[in-house]
């Protein structure tokens, strides 16, 4: 429930609540399906049946330990489309060169966070392309199946390509040179942000030695 309050009261002041729910429910939503199907009709131990279907019942000790999976899935998959929605790659790199790490991890946290949306922008050009080619994909089911294939192969030599030429426009830029880097501009670090950052980082240990107590249940 921290987490949660946690990731919605910064959406709230940020105006981008209704993009992070929005956002949140489309990544977590399988798991969260197949989550409460596993734990309300398969829970071991469950002995207060709700609902019975045929040879499988929905018991209430299920659905309630469905419920705190949800939560703590909600409380995932909000924090990471709130990190997404909220922070520019360009900004994380150069904060983090800022602060001592080096250029390599630094590229390495960049290239995670941009891999998914490049792909994405990468699959929705091919999508397109093979459109135009006259490839059907908005048919049937089966016609959409077997779109797949032509879609797939060039999402991933494109991304292979893409890495590539990230990696020689890189060495071309130095960026293998020994030393420190001078950077030219770094993120504004407001008064506010230091304060919440290092009240974040003070709360952290808090909450678990009061979850280690049992003091959160």
């Amino acid at each position: 429930m921290l987490v949660l309050v946690a990731v919605v009261v910064p959406a709230v002041l940020s105006g981008i609540l209704p993009r992070l729910v929005r956002t949140s429910l489309l990544v977590s939503l399988p798991i969260a399906l197949s989550a409460v199907i596993v734990n309300v009709f398969f829970f071991p131990g469950g002995r207060d049946v709700i609902l019975q279907l045929g040879p499988i019942a929905a018991t209430r000790e299920g659905l309630d330990f469905a419920v705190q999976i949800l939560a703590r899935i909600a409380a995932i998959s909000g924090a990471i489309t709130l990190f997404y929605l909220t922070t520019r790659p360009a900004d994380l790199v150069v904060d983090l060169e800022r602060r001592g790490i080096s250029g390599r991890a630094a590229f390495v946290a960049n290239a995670s966070v941009q891999t998914v949306p490049r792909m994405v922008e990468l699959a929705a050009s091919i999508v397109a392309a093979q459109r135009a080619r006259g490839l059907d994909t908005e048919g049937s089911l089966g016609r959409r199946l077997r779109g797949i294939v032509p879609i797939v192969g060039p999402v991933i030599l494109g991304s292979i390509a893409d890495v590539e030429e990230r990696t020689m426009a890189l060495e071309a830029r130095g960026f293998t040179r020994p030393g420190r880097r001078t950077l030219l501009w770094a993120p504004p670090d407001r008064p506010a942000e230091r304060v919440a950052r290092w009240l974040l980082v003070l709360t952290l240990p808090l909450l678990v030695g009061a979850r280690t107590a049992g003091w959160l249940g």
